[in-house]
């Protein structure tokens, strides 16, 4: 009876949920394509050469469907959405969907890990710091969290291709794949070991601070005197009970980070040319490639609603107190 209860529970939140959905993403991709469309500058400008004419570059405009009003053009847009159709990119001249599916691969791969990374060492790290709050390894473990999230993840990279790649040789300093070993996992992971470091430490030293502050409260709690009380190890309640606990916020940033797991890092991705949805979202930024853009905005989106709904269903097998919530 109770489990019949839970899955009811279970199936209204993820019916409430979906039925969410569609405004959101309607909300959100209706306020990207004001924003895109107001920046300033013109996508045209790729297109014209000294010689063309003012008429040349108003045809032009024309058969990108540019010269409608905003509102047309954004009823459009949403058609061709609702059809599966994400578009023709105005740079590329190639459609949205197959840019986007050869991009995610290398981004899902890069992302993916350095976030199972981080997850895998922030946990037992900030158990430790809180455990020995005020001793020398918390010190230690929040001087590293502090440079972590201090340090600007361009200049972290820039360091690690001039240590590990330029002056020691050990890794490659950019891309995905060397020229010419096109069929190499090795190859690919070689490449992604230094982007991956320089994810995972920034993310491993904001999991470590959400982790040590969780696990201090914790250990505070009244449920820890009392299994103390009754005979329990320290060590026991540590790894038993608080971790069950901490985990809430973990998986809060892991929800948070979800929409990550696409976009990826701009930032990595352009200082180790990763060749990833991030390197992908800049050059479409910077080329107002206005498809390609409302594309990566949407897709994004929709992984972050996604990542909040998986957030929800895994506290309720974390917190036992949340299963009784209706």
């Amino acid at each position: 009876m109770g489990a019949f209860c839970e899955g009811n529970v279970v199936n209204t939140m993820l019916t409430r949920r979906l039925l969410q959905l569609l405004p959101m993403l309607f909300f959100i991709s209706l306020v990207a394509f004001l924003l895109v469309k107001l920046a300033p500058g013109d996508p045209i400008q790729a297109y014209i050469t000294p010689r063309m004419s003012p008429d040349d570059i108003e045809r032009i405009r024309r058969s990108l469907g540019l010269d409608k009003p905003l509102v047309t053009q954004y009823l459009l847009w949403l058609k061709n959405i609702l059809h599966g159709d994400l578009g023709y990119s105005l740079i590329y001249h190639r459609p949205v969907l197959e840019m986007i599916l050869e991009r995610i691969p290398a981004t899902l791969g890069l992302m993916g890990a350095s976030l199972l990374l981080a997850i895998v060492l922030a946990v037992p790290l900030g158990l430790l710091a809180g455990a020995f709050k005020h001793r020398w390894l918390d010190y230690v473990l929040n001087l590293f969290a502090y440079i972590g999230i201090s340090v600007p993840i361009f200049w972290f990279g820039i360091l690690l291709i001039t240590v590990f790649a330029v002056q020691l040789n050990w890794f490659p300093s950019m891309g995905m794949r060397t020229i010419g070993v096109e069929d190499s996992w090795l190859d690919v992971m070689r490449h992604g070991v230094l982007p991956c470091i320089a994810l995972t430490f920034y993310n491993l030293s904001t999991y470590v601070r959400y982790v040590r502050s969780n696990t201090i409260t914790q250990l505070s709690a009244d449920y820890v005197q009392t299994q103390l009380a009754y005979g329990a190890t320290y060590r026991t309640i540590l790894f038993r009970h608080v971790l069950k606990n901490v985990l809430l916020p973990v998986i809060t940033l892991f929800g948070l980070s979800f929409g990550e797991l696409v976009v990826g890092a701009y930032v990595t991705e352009s200082v180790f040319s990763w060749p990833g949805m991030g390197l992908l979202g800049i050059q479409a930024i910077t080329s107002l490639d206005y498809p390609l853009i409302m594309a990566i905005i949407l897709l994004s989106s929709l992984m972050l609603i996604v990542g909040n709904l998986l957030a929800d269903l895994l506290y309720r097998f974390a917190d036992p107190r949340i299963r009784t919530m209706r």
